[in-house]
């Protein structure tokens, strides 16, 4: 919801008048449970009786997702870095799966007279259900608007952040925390195992533009990325603590059908493999995750940490970055950076590692969808 009716004037953000905070959505008590993943699931034919099994994951927390939780904390932290910074910018939120929904809060914003906006979704890596996914959403719910005789606004997707220093600086130090923790003799000897996401193969190796698709499985610009970011966190935690620990990138959360091939290894069977190997102990690095939702709390704290409890083997679970001051001050960069360069004005790009920064425009096959539907905030965009 915004926190301010009347649009600016002008000034650094010009022409955005307003930025929108898009999110996965998640259900808030018992009864929101199975409504909520009929949401996420809907067109996929699972049965009512199969999601209440799905929704176990929940109920084990009181039915009750840490995400939307989460997403106020960074819509607070948001307005805070805007206010602090003289940004004299509203900042909306909305969701796709949940309320608050998005079409409701596009209608909103229009309502208020926003006709320019700037979205950051929270997912910060190439992939359709990462980026492409996002942008079907809004077409959607442009077109809702459109439909009621509401002139929808224009909406431009922030780039991706993987490798912007204030979201991966974060992530470093929740590391160093993390290994602190461990016993100080499984410390020099401990791997960092990096998670995220695991998508179908397929799905990974379309991810990104056109040129950076792969093919066998590679994993085009979803596993680059991640293995980019993996290895400046890695190097950092080197420069720190002069400890050269291995690492790998490994995958949680995968929901898919068995016959599929989706992208391995699995976390929990990772930890075993180190174990059953001699390593001293682990701390896992949730990189592909902006914040502690669901799939962090159930697959790693929960099932990950509890087959280590089992082997007996030292693990720790690192923070994701959350609402940290950092990140919201890194958003604020992202949207000054394209605001600028939609004014046409040279702009200097914040980002580390090899990649260098992601686009701001995906283009015409950018991670492209199971089925064609209209994207918005894309040079394929039916909301120019």
């Amino acid at each position: 919801m915004s926190d301010q009716l009347l649009p600016p004037s002008g000034g650094p953000a010009a022409p955005y008048d307003a930025l929108l905070l898009l999110s996965f959505g998640g259900p808030e008590g018992p009864d929101d449970v199975v409504p909520f993943l009929e949401n996420v699931t809907r067109g996929r034919g699972i049965p009512r009786e199969r999601l209440k099994e799905v929704g176990q994951h929940y109920f084990g927390f009181g039915g009750v997702s840490p995400i939307n939780g989460q997403n106020r904390e960074l819509l607070d932290a948001l307005r805070k870095d805007f206010a602090e910074h003289g940004l004299d910018l509203p900042v909306y939120w909305g969701n796709r799966n949940w309320a608050p929904y998005l079409t409701d809060v596009l209608r909103e914003m229009a309502s208020d007279g926003r006709r320019r906006i700037a979205v950051l979704a929270t997912s910060a890596y190439a992939s359709y259900s990462g980026c492409r996914q996002y942008r079907e959403n809004l077409a959607d719910a442009l077109a809702v608007l459109a439909g009621e005789g509401v002139e929808p606004p224009r909406v431009d997707k922030l780039r991706h952040y993987f490798n912007h220093p204030g979201f991966v600086r974060p992530m470093i130090d929740g590391v160093l925390a993390s290994l602190a923790s461990l016993p100080q003799e499984a410390r020099a000897g401990a791997h960092l195992v990096f998670t995220t996401h695991s998508i179908p193969t397929a799905a990974a190796d379309a991810s990104g533009p056109v040129g950076e698709h792969t093919t066998g499985g590679e994993g085009g610009a979803y596993v680059r990325q991640h293995m980019d970011v993996a290895g400046v966190i890695a190097d950092a935690v080197r420069a720190e603590t002069g400890l050269g620990l291995p690492w790998e990138l490994v995958y949680q959360s995968r929901s898919g059908a068995p016959h599929i091939p989706w992208l391995e290894p699995d976390v929990c069977d990772h930890l075993e493999a180190l174990h059953g190997a001699g390593a001293a102990g682990a701390v896992m690095v949730p990189i592909g995750f902006v914040s502690d939702h669901m799939e962090v709390l159930y697959d790693l704290d929960t099932e990950a940490l509890a087959k280590a409890a089992e082997l007996g083997f030292p693990v720790a679970r690192s923070a994701t970055v959350g609402a940290d001051p950092r990140f919201a001050a890194a958003v604020r960069e992202l949207l000054l950076e394209r605001a600028s360069a939609e004014r046409g004005l040279p702009v200097e790009r914040c980002a580390v590692g090899l990649l260098g920064a992601s686009h701001d425009v995906c283009a015409v096959g950018c991670c492209p969808a199971r089925a064609p539907r209209p994207a918005a905030a894309g040079a394929d965009s039916p909301y120019a």
